[in-house]
């Protein structure tokens, strides 16, 4: 699989089989993720790799929150402006449509989206997981290179085969993810990202991009 290919295929997928993911696997993506570019080489990110019972637990533990009614943590972050502008209030809008509107959820049921939306808990059936923290002291330019990392780590995912969901949802439920990881004080759980290998029966609707125009100014030489 080449580079373009990696990238265009790569998409949040919301269902995956039990298959089993060998750590030898996992342990070759993460190392060759190392190589993310890091600003001054800081490599901010702190990564937690969970499968088996330690996975189980914490799907267990989340799930009987949900179904207790539990509000969701303090967040530690603001995962979106409290008031999204324009262009992106329409994007993000047009993606809760479509991603509900794949599955049969009017906008206006709230309980039904309340209840797909509960698959975040179960890593949407995925066999392994991993949870990045982030130092609470780092400023938003080492966000930047969390990102660009997570970014890697997905990309090699699909050169062995693997697809991903990055998740920024158990951020709100980040307390619970404590209590079976117990990473310290100063880290902020940043993301989750459930991998395995996708379930082909369950229907994924892929979102669009904006056109380069919306995103892109090329300045020419005269």
């Amino acid at each position: 699989m080449d580079v373009y290919e990696a990238v265009t295929s790569r998409r949040a997928v919301r269902g995956f089989t039990d298959r089993h993911v060998p750590r030898e696997t996992l342990e070759r993506v993460l190392s060759a993720a190392a190589w993310a570019p890091s600003g001054s080489n800081i490599q901010p990110w702190h990564v937690y790799v969970v499968t088996g019972g330690p996975l189980a637990k914490i799907k267990e533990r989340a799930c009987q929150r949900l179904a207790a009614g539990d509000p969701w943590d303090e967040p530690e972050y603001e995962q979106y402006p409290p008031a999204l502008k324009s262009p992106y209030r329409e994007r993000r809008s047009a993606f809760g449509a479509q991603r509900y509107g794949a599955l049969g959820i009017p906008r206006e049921d709230l309980e039904a989206r309340q209840r797909a939306a509960s698959a975040n808990w179960d890593c949407f059936g995925a066999p392994a997981a991993l949870f990045c923290y982030i130092d609470r002291d780092m400023c938003p330019a080492q966000w930047s290179d969390v990102g660009m990392f997570l970014q890697t780590v997905m990309l090699l995912l699909r050169a062995e085969g693997l697809h991903s969901c990055p998740q920024m949802a158990w951020a709100k439920f980040r307390r619970t993810v404590e209590e079976v990881l117990s990473p310290p004080d100063e880290l902020v759980l940043f993301c989750g990202m459930s991998i395995g290998f996708e379930d082909g029966t369950v229907d994924h609707a892929r979102t669009g991009r904006a056109p380069l125009d919306e995103t892109v100014t090329f300045v020419d030489a005269c």
